[in-house]
């Protein structure tokens, strides 16, 4: 096992584990835990704990005990609650500055990832989402609410992750994209804001009915 010493790359690896349920919720975390599944150096670990902590995708349960935070119905909620509050502002704000031959590329990467055909194109599919996603909201110029929008968009993979492996598809479709992308282009704040808002909460629709209507999920914390 190659040994990870960068709390950059330790923070990948474990945030994909995370996503994808190899350390499920409430799941123990310890320095020594990610050194010998992950082979992530004890000084990254240490720092990354702290920075996952701060993130809120780590929690402590008591002095001793570190563990993957929980993800409930009321954590979906808020998720999609306070991305609809954020992204069509941010979105609408960065607007012409946004980078269209990189959104494009994205998008077509997206698309040759569909129909989902196992875990490991799912994950990236959720990876290459959230960075189109990063990329439509930083070119606004506010810091702050860059890092918002990407705490944000790690933990929504988390909540996709559910639907995927409920569905076996993605909670939004090519249409919907292709329309998000054409208003952006177009450069247009208020439609984007009603575009962006509209797409979000078409999609909270659909992964709480996939979640509500499937009876794995009727415990505390989301497992799949």
């Amino acid at each position: 096992m190659t040994k990870v010493t960068g709390v950059d790359a330790a923070y990948d690896i474990v945030m994909d584990a995370v996503v994808t349920q190899v350390l499920p919720p409430s799941h123990k975390i310890s320095e020594n835990i990610l050194n010998e599944k992950f082979g992530i150096s004890r000084t990254a670990a240490r720092n990354l704990i702290e920075r996952l902590s701060a993130h809120q995708f780590l929690v402590s349960v008591s002095p001793r005990i570190t563990q993957v935070a929980p993800l409930t119905l009321l954590d979906i909620r808020q998720n999609f609650k306070l991305r609809k509050i954020l992204l069509p502002e941010v979105i609408s704000l960065a607007g012409s500055k946004i980078d269209h031959q990189k959104i494009d590329e994205l998008d077509a990467i997206i698309q040759s990832l569909l129909p989902i055909q196992d875990d490991q194109s799912a994950l990236k599919l959720l990876k290459t989402n959230r960075e189109m996603n990063l990329a439509f909201c930083t070119p606004a110029g506010y810091p702050l609410m860059a890092n918002w929008v990407r705490q944000l968009e790690d933990t929504a993979m988390r909540i996709y992750w559910l639907f995927i492996k409920t569905k076996q598809d993605f909670p939004f479709s090519k249409e919907q994209q292709g329309i998000l992308l054409d208003v952006i282009k177009a450069d247009e704040p208020q439609k984007i804001q009603s575009v962006v808002h509209n797409m979000i909460n078409q999609t909270e629709e659909r992964v709480l009915n996939a979640i509500l209507n499937n009876k794995q999920f009727h415990n505390q914390d989301l497992l799949v």
